[in-house]
């Protein structure tokens, strides 16, 4: 392992212990984020938040291409904002009022998306494969 993948690891582990509590026994506990959370959490937040890998692996194709797992990616010609690029980015308040620096939030507003549109997250990466958007 290159010494930059151990850091980024490092710096995903510490941001992601202040997203979320961690007892005493390894479990985690859901919390309220101290502070914004790194760009390199999302993912961390969204496998403990998408439990089935099949639904999990279909979510993290169309984040990674939408948005490599930034939180804060703009589309500066469309204004298409976070993790799945919501357009108007305003959308994601349904979700809750921290959209905008929350990457759980967004995470939870692409999921209820992709389940309300398409049944799944698996449902609309086969339509993203087949049409190239969601």
């Amino acid at each position: 392992m290159s010494v930059s993948f151990i850091r980024r690891i490092a710096a995903s582990k510490k941001t992601l212990a202040g997203t979320v509590g961690l007892a005493a026994a390894g479990a985690l506990l859901v919390t309220a984020p101290a502070q914004a959370a790194a760009p390199t959490s999302a993912k961390p937040i969204a496998q403990q938040m998408i439990k089935d890998p099949a639904q999990f692996h279909a979510f993290s194709n169309i984040v990674e291409h939408e948005s490599g797992w930034d939180y804060t990616a703009t589309n500066a010609s469309s204004g298409a904002y976070g993790l799945v690029q919501a357009l108007p980015a305003s959308r994601m308040s349904s979700a809750g009022a921290d959209w905008k620096a929350n990457p759980a939030t967004q995470i939870k507003w692409g999921l209820d998306y992709m389940n309300s549109r398409y049944g799944s997250p698996v449902g609309a990466l086969n339509f993203w494969q087949a049409n190239h958007w969601c």
